[in-house]
């Protein structure tokens, strides 16, 4: 624009120029005093005009990259580069054209706070804490047509021939920053729905399980300056025995296997992981027992782990959980006390104190960015009796097996998973019933958008003796085949899994 100025400029001059020359061979005479002053004022105006055109489009350019870089930091700090990457690479890859994103803008910035979504449903609060929400739902059928639509041994998707609600998630989480100088960090997750009935309904485990049955995780963290870091957390957390977790947006499948319906779904107590170096993490708790907030007895379970690793593309958990989940009280009736309900109780003597053993590993193995392969084993002992009096049985109880994933992702919307599983559940530890029970699950998976899935499951359990409920009363099958179709919609500024 300046060169284009100048140009107009010369060429003002050049014409001016030429016409005074011209004017001189027409009339010999030499200019006078006031065709002078004329030029000059001419040229002056020229130029006054000139640099009042080039400082407003100097105004132009300034005010265009003011706005763009008060655009950066909304969309910078809502959509990381790694989130942006995966959606170009979904779009080459899908072959479909761009499709336009809507970012959520961080509420601290002017965009956030004019933005309706962002106030009606906050995601993102001040100081790096993140809000999240999911809804998890299903629609599954028993072809064995069950009394009471009752599906056995599955530890959400209980129902058959009914609509049902999973569960309702409200995460808040507040993640530890070392870098930017926070050591510290609070996590807290209420939950609603059948699962939590699930999670947190067996009285047997708990003399007060209604106090803390919609508070699925609430505890807080504190990374202390021991080498690579000491990780520390107090309160109530999620289990890690076992592959699966609660929320069904980071699993292979939408239903959860045996395994995860057996093993502890929470522990409440101290719970530390130290980093050794990148490859290597041991872990430490020592909790109150296995699903169990308040404990139904004085011994304190263990668990002594490591995480390990060795390549980018393998992920190796291993646990041994020693407890002793039989309680040494009963409710009672005769306290005199004002207390809180639930906390009239009375002494068991002798009280059981047989000890649990778990052994439970478990590796994830990302054979290509497509395609996941994981392998679970477990092993648990437990007696009722640690030494039987005359009269008393100490034979032990074992649950052992395993399962086996894959999952593959046909495109950046479809998704294959698969599950196999075995459990050998000897004097009825897990199910009441001495058996081997089996089970396959296919899954496919569309996701509509982020944030939107579904999955359509095929799922079949079987059994070596009959024990699954038939539409006949008494008479129970040695399978139960199911078709469940669930969805999912979360949205949250929580990256990752849950």
């Amino acid at each position: 624009m300046r060169r284009f100025n100048r140009l107009i400029l010369f060429s003002l001059f050049v014409a001016l120029f030429s016409g005074i020359v011209g004017n001189a061979q027409t009339a010999v005479a030499p200019p006078s005093n006031a065709d002078v002053e004329e030029l000059k004022q001419t040229v002056r105006d020229l130029a006054l005009r000139v640099s009042a055109l080039e400082a407003e489009s100097q105004k132009q350019r300034t005010v265009g990259t003011t706005e763009m870089a008060s655009l950066r930091p909304a969309v910078l700090t809502s959509a990381p580069a790694a989130d942006i990457r995966r959606s170009v690479e979904t779009v080459s890859s899908s072959g479909a054209a761009p499709v336009p994103v809507t970012v959520t803008a961080n509420p601290q910035t002017p965009a956030a706070q004019s933005s309706p979504a962002a106030a009606i449903l906050p995601t993102e609060l001040p100081g790096g804490a993140t809000l999240n929400y999911m809804f998890d739902g299903y629609y599954g059928y028993d072809f064995d047509h069950p009394i009471g639509r009752v599906l056995y041994l599955r530890a959400y998707d209980v129902l058959s021939n009914a609509f049902s609600v999973n569960q309702a998630d409200v995460v808040f989480a507040l993640d530890p920053d070392v870098a930017n100088g926070r050591r510290y960090g609070v996590r807290v997750d209420l939950q609603f729905g059948q699962a939590t009935s699930t999670l947190q309904g067996n009285p047997a485990n708990e003399a007060r399980p209604d106090i803390y049955r919609n508070i699925f995780q609430a505890y807080g963290t504190y990374v202390v300056p021991l080498g690579k870091g000491l990780t520390v957390d107090f309160g109530k957390w999620s289990s890690s025995l076992g592959i699966e977790g609660n929320y069904t947006k980071d699993q292979v499948n939408y239903s959860r296997s045996f395994f995860f319906n057996y093993l502890p779904f929470y522990q409440a107590g101290l719970r530390t992981s130290f980093k050794v170096n990148d490859k290597l993490a041991l872990n430490y708790w020592v909790v109150n027992g296995t699903n169990q907030t308040e404990p139904n007895n004085s011994f304190k379970d263990e668990l002594f782990g490591f995480t390990a690793q060795p390549t980018k593309k393998i992920l190796w958990n291993f646990n041994y959980y020693l407890g002793q989940d039989h309680p040494d009280s009963q409710p009672a009736t005769n306290c005199t006390a004002p207390v809180q309900p639930g906390l009239c109780l009375q002494a068991i003597n002798p009280a059981p104190d047989g000890k649990i053993h778990i052994f439970d590993s478990y590796v994830t193995w990302n054979a290509t960015p497509k395609l996941t392969f994981s392998l679970e084993g477990d092993y648990v002992i437990e007696r009722q009796w640690a030494h039987a009096e005359p009269g008393e049985s100490s034979a032990p109880s074992h649950v052992d097996g395993g399962a086996a994933y894959a999952r593959y992702q046909l495109t950046p919307k479809m998704a294959l998973g698969g599950r196999t599983e075995y459990l050998s559940d000897r004097g009825g530890l897990f199910s009441g019933t001495t058996q081997a029970l089996k089970e396959f699950t296919g899954t496919y998976e569309y996701k509509f958008g982020e944030g939107f899935l579904t999955r359509v499951e095929y799922r079949r359990d079987w059994s070596n003796v009959p024990y699954f409920l038939t539409n006949k009363p008494g008479v129970l099958s040695a399978d139960q085949p199911t078709l469940t179709v669930g969805m999912v919609w979360w949205v949250g500024g929580k990256q990752g899994a849950w």
